[in-house]
């Protein structure tokens, strides 16, 4: 069962969404960067946990 979602529920999701897909980029990046092992390991492991909450957060819009 589909319920709808109000107009201000909606702008914050796609704040949340929006600021996931922030975040997940910068990670990537940093990672990208990072020089010692453990650093990157901690870039990449935020990255994807960024991105899995952003997916989440998109179900909602299904």
């Amino acid at each position: 069962m589909m319920t709808e979602i109000s107009v201000l529920d909606l702008q914050n999701l796609r704040h949340l969404i929006s600021g996931f897909d922030t975040t997940h980029c910068k990670m990537q990046d940093y990672a990208h960067e990072a020089q010692d092992p453990q650093v990157k390991q901690f870039f990449q492991k935020s990255a994807q946990s960024a991105l899995e909450s952003k997916q989440q957060l998109m179900k909602f819009l299904q």
